[in-house]
């Protein structure tokens, strides 16, 4: 049982949020990390889904989709959370406050907003 979710951010979110939430003694991979820039929205999910990670994104439309393509299609994935375009230290609050209050397995396969 893994405690605590990774994140995985996607290229909409700032790399201030992983650096604030990286502070707060998160692991957290940014897309540019992960060299994986420019790549779909398809592609990131199945990336972070490989590396056991949950994403993080401003995108609700098209990972609302993908989530439930997902469940439909029987595929897992570490959890997606979605975030309105705040600002960087309110958004890593909220997520902070998300990732200590669930475990990783309570993220799993899920759709959380902050």
């Amino acid at each position: 049982m893994k405690i605590f979710a990774s994140l995985y951010t996607d290229e909409d979110i700032a790399n201030l949020v992983a650096t604030l939430l990286r502070a707060r003694g998160l692991d957290v991979l940014t897309t540019i990390d992960a060299e994986m820039a420019g790549y779909s929205d398809e592609q990131q999910l199945a990336y972070a889904a490989s590396e056991e990670r949950c994403i993080l994104t401003h995108n609700r439309v098209d990972y609302e989709r993908l989530h439930l393509n997902y469940i439909q299609t029987g595929q897992q994935h570490s959890g997606i959370i979605v975030t309105p375009q705040n600002n960087a230290y309110e958004i890593a609050q909220r997520v902070g406050i998300i990732l200590n209050t669930l475990t990783a397995d309570e993220v799993f396969n899920q759709l959380l907003y902050v």
